[in-house]
């Protein structure tokens, strides 16, 4: 076979980088990057890839992506989002059967300023998702609402109280909050300002963590004494089995950021059936994977009214030479998404929603450049579509976290457009 019906043959199975409309690589990239060509003569590359970074790189998109809304083609809003929003959706490889959330309360707490429900629903036939909801005492009904998303901090053993903050709760939780949050349950805090807040488990956290047949009693049961040794125990065994995991879910045909971000639309699905809340007045917020929930929920859901990115905005690109190590696990991987939209494309979805990205200068999960570019890029797509103002790019000299000068930026934004 000769290399014009090599190339013909390959098209027709989608397999040609013109097929999925990438721009071709360099000539010789590729014999290069695979040592055909001197590859043993590489030298440093700077990547924890080492020598295959080169053949990596030669993979990614050139230049602007695909179905970049600032590429010149697209003019309505509308219709671009049509086009990126379904092949986003395409790519995630989850889209379970409609059904109603059926949601159940099994536990009712006056806390004094608010009142905390532990809530069951349905996000999938099947598919039953633990959440707490704190409703506000003293305000006028139906109020605003914030889906609060908690990260993911290798932390496994707790999800939802990470953010939300239960009496007589295991010290390792304050004391995670006080590295990530400052000292703060942000969940607690919104409630106090008069929103509806709701915090689920995401899968593989909290009460919907992976547990095996032989796992002992106080893994299972999660007893407030349970000591730090056997929640560090507990969350090694669980960012070791991340990766297993991932590829379970991969090999059954859907893939992690299906589930999370259908759990989280879902979830607002179940929220406009509560009384208490206003439908048309409903924000999100979270730090790290937090952060990428609440992007992505603002991005695949009109009724969210603003949105709070906090520690995940950056240019992938810029991620693949030595960032992926401890940022870019299973739970974020959507593949082949990065042959199309790069992340801040995908945040720019959210249009003309009101987004507010915050990172930390001195977050070493990203690439700095990398996130400056995310926040141009994005500046420039909300701009093309007439509704700069709606997006707020910050970067604060902070390492990873959500501090209360963070927070305090937060909640003046949802207070101005929830």
């Amino acid at each position: 076979m000769n290399r014009r019906r090599f190339l013909q043959a390959a098209a027709a199975v989608g397999l040609s980088p013109l097929a999925r409309g990438v721009s071709p690589r360099p000539p010789g990239a590729l014999a290069a990057a695979s040592g055909e060509a001197g590859g043993s003569a590489i030298g440093k590359t700077g990547s924890d890839v080492g020598s295959l970074f080169p053949f990596i790189q030669s993979q990614a998109v050139q230049g602007e992506f695909p179905l970049s809304f600032l590429n010149d083609r697209f003019r309505s809003v509308s219709r671009w989002k049509k086009t990126a929003r379904g092949k986003l959706l395409d790519l995630l490889h989850y889209a379970p059967p409609p059904c109603e959330p059926e949601a159940e309360t099994i536990e009712r707490v006056d806390c004094g300023e608010y009142i905390r429900e532990k809530v069951y629903f349905n996000t999938a036939p099947g598919v039953r998702v633990p959440a707490f909801v704190l409703v506000p005492k003293r305000a006028t009904q139906p109020a605003p609402a914030i889906v609060a998303l908690h990260d993911h901090g290798a932390f496994y053993l707790w999800g939802k109280e990470k953010i939300v903050e239960i009496p007589g709760e295991n010290p390792s939780l304050p004391q995670f909050r006080e590295q990530y949050y400052g000292g703060r349950a942000t969940a607690n805090e919104l409630v106090r300002q008069g929103y509806v807040v709701i915090a689920i488990d995401m899968f593989y956290w909290g009460e919907r963590r992976m547990l095996l047949d032989d796992d002992p009693a106080d893994w299972r049961e999660r007893p407030e004494n349970l000591a730090r040794e056997r929640i560090q125990a507990f969350n090694a065994r669980a960012s070791q089995n991340e990766a297993l995991v991932g590829r379970t879910i991969y090999s059954a045909g859907f893939t992690w950021p299906g589930v999370m971000f259908w759990d989280d639309v879902r979830t607002v699905d179940y929220l406009v059936t509560r009384p208490d809340v206003d439908p048309r007045r409903i924000g999100c917020v979270g730090l790290s994977v937090g952060g990428l929930r609440s992007c992505h929920l603002a991005a695949l859901d009109e009724r969210i009214r603003a949105a709070v990115v906090v520690g995940w905005m950056a240019s992938f690109p810029a991620q693949l030479r030595k960032h992926i190590r401890n940022t870019i696990g299973h739970t974020k991987v959507v593949p082949g998404l990065y042959q199309h939209l790069d992340y801040p494309d995908v945040a720019s979805m959210a249009m003309p929603t009101p987004m507010l990205v915050i990172n930390g200068s001195r977050d070493g999960l990203f690439d700095l450049e990398g996130v400056k570019a995310s926040f141009r890029k994005l500046n420039a797509c909300y701009a093309k579509a007439g509704v700069g103002e709606h997006c707020v790019t910050r970067l604060f000299d902070t390492p990873h976290e959500f501090n209360l000068e963070m927070q305090d930026e937060a909640w003046v934004w949802l207070k101005r457009f929830v």
